[in-house]
């Protein structure tokens, strides 16, 4: 148990640490390729910050863990939008003011509809988890359209920000995206092998490490982005990092998953407790950020409510474990 613990908490810090120096080489070296701020902004750095998560799934998945792996998609999505969003706007009120991103929204609400379809049925099937792998595909194609067609965008001229304070020579990058990447692997085996063994030794299911520990450590790097940029006046980055980290869970972190161990009996508190969570935060981020009438703002009052939401849904997952 105690060991279990300590690779826990190694795993989580290596996870972090690598995350962001993959993040931080990838995206360097794609500036020295030639592509565009905008499309680095949306593309590299939003898939680079659901590296962990995918991952961690992906490993889960090949040992024979599912619901971990389900588990950590979802419990992502909540700890973004609950966790990260509510903090971030307590510290900063968060002003969306990139197009971009706020065509994102209804988008990230028709994928979470799309996910719980697939769910209804009490399984998820290769097929459907392949159809999650196409969506995911597709989004990239569209974020790529997207991202050429939105010159000017908000986001764009905070990204270019971002990267003139991180500069790097091209050799540099490129050794960073691979150590990054080698020791997301390496973490993420490690943060496995010890959540299962924590989960064995307490008797709680591997859908509940999922949805708590494994997704708290794996949302880790959205956290440090998205404060910091709020604190720095980067508001579109701040929400980007969410919006788009939680669309690549759904379809790439589960579609990935399902088709390395599909899963034919999803744990029945999926759908009557988990996916309907992630729902009405991910309504509430839409109804707040999208801006009706002019560009979205999350307040504070609204950031509390967001952080207030997550608090509840823990503390219901820590009843449901206590019997309390």
């Amino acid at each position: 148990m105690i060991l279990a613990t300590l690779a826990i908490l190694a795993g989580f810090a290596l996870l972090v640490w690598s995350a962001d120096r993959f993040v931080d080489g990838a995206a360097a070296t794609a500036g020295h390729m030639g592509m565009p701020s905008l499309l680095i902004g949306m593309v590299i750095v939003g898939f680079g910050t659901s590296a962990p998560e995918m991952v961690v799934s992906a490993m889960a998945a090949l040992d024979g863990k599912p619901d971990l792996a389900l588990g950590n998609a979802l419990g992502s999505n909540i700890v973004n939008t609950g966790l990260i969003l509510g903090i971030t706007a307590l510290v900063a009120p968060i002003a969306v003011h990139s197009k971009i991103i706020r065509r994102e929204l209804p988008l990230l609400f028709g994928i979470g509809l799309l996910s719980g379809l697939l769910f209804w049925g009490g399984s998820l099937t290769r097929a459907e988890a392949l159809l999650l792998l196409a969506g995911f595909f597709g989004l990239i194609g569209w974020t790529v359209f997207a991202a050429l067609r939105g010159r000017g965008d908000a986001l764009e001229a905070e990204t270019e920000q971002e990267l003139a304070a991180h500069p790097m020579t091209l050799k540099a990058a490129m050794v960073w995206l691979a150590v990054g990447l080698v020791l997301l692997v390496v973490s993420s085996r490690v943060l496995v092998w010890g959540a299962v063994s924590v989960a064995e030794a307490l008797g709680v299911s591997d859908l509940i490490i999922g949805l708590t520990i494994v997704a708290l450590g794996t949302s880790l790097p959205e956290l440090a982005a998205s404060v910091m940029a709020a604190r720095k006046g980067e508001h579109d980055i701040a929400i980007g990092n969410v919006v788009g980290s939680n669309m690549f869970n759904l379809l790439a972190v589960v579609g990935i998953a399902g088709v390395i161990a599909p899963m034919p009996t999803l744990a029945p508190e999926l759908l009557t407790r988990d996916w309907p969570v992630m729902m009405a935060m991910t309504g509430l981020l839409f109804v707040t950020a999208y801006g009706f009438r002019g560009p979205g703002r999350i307040n504070r009052l609204e950031g509390a409510l967001l952080l207030s939401a997550y608090v509840a849904y823990t503390a219901w997952l820590v009843l449901s474990v206590t019997g309390g």
